[in-house]
C-alpha cells in the first residue's frame, strides 16, 4: 500500500514533465476489449517517476469514457488515479461537500480523501474544457505536463 501523498506530492507529480514517445498517437489508439475500448501508455516522468495514460470508451455511449493519468509508486503495483477526465454519463458526488451533478467532470486526487479512507480521486469538479472523448485526451496533455514530440501536431488529437 502507499503512504497518503499530500496535495503538495500530488501537483508536483501532475507538473513534473513527462515526455510522450515520437509514436505516441499510434500507441493511444483505442482498441475494442469487452463492451468498450480501451488502450494504455506507460510514460517515465523527467524526474524518474512512473505514469500511465489510460484511455476507455464505451462502444454503446460515447459520452461514457474516462481519461486518466495514473502514477505507480517505486517498487509497487499500485495505480494511484492523480486525474481523471470523464465523460458525461453518469451522476456524481462529492461526499465531503456533499451536492450532485451531471455532467462532464475533473476527478482529481486529494489528501483529505485519501486521509477519509476514500478512493484518492473521489473529489471531482464541473467542466466545460471538454465534450467529447478526443477534447479530454487534449486536455489531459495540455493540464498534467505531457510533453508533445517536436515536429507532432496538436490537432491530430481529434482524429483518434
Amino acid at each position: 500500500m502507499v503512504d497518503i501523498l499530500s496535495d503538495q506530492d500530488i501537483e508536483r507529480l501532475i507538473k513534473e514533465k513527462k515526455h510522450l514517445p515520437a509514436n505516441y498517437q499510434g500507441k493511444i489508439q483505442v482498441q475494442p476489449k469487452r463492451g468498450h475500448k480501451e488502450r494504455e501508455l506507460d510514460i517515465k516522468g523527467e524526474d524518474g517517476n512512473d505514469f500511465r495514460l489510460i484511455l476507455r470508451q464505451s462502444l454503446f455511449n460515447p459520452l461514457d469514457f474516462s481519461i486518466i493519468l495514473v502514477y505507480r509508486p517505486p517498487q509497487s503495483n499500485i495505480l494511484f488515479r492523480l486525474r481523471r477526465y470523464n465523460g458525461k454519463s453518469h451522476e456524481h458526488t462529492n461526499p465531503i461537500e456533499g451536492g450532485t451533478f451531471y455532467d462532464y467532470h475533473i476527478h482529481q486526487a486529494t489528501e483529505r480523501y485519501q486521509q477519509m479512507g476514500a478512493r484518492e480521486d473521489t473529489y471531482a469538479e464541473r467542466t466545460n474544457q471538454f465534450s467529447d472523448f478526443h477534447q479530454a485526451i487534449s486536455c489531459i496533455i495540455n493540464d498534467c505536463g505531457f510533453e508533445i514530440p517536436s515536429g507532432t501536431q496538436r490537432s491530430l488529437f481529434e482524429e483518434i
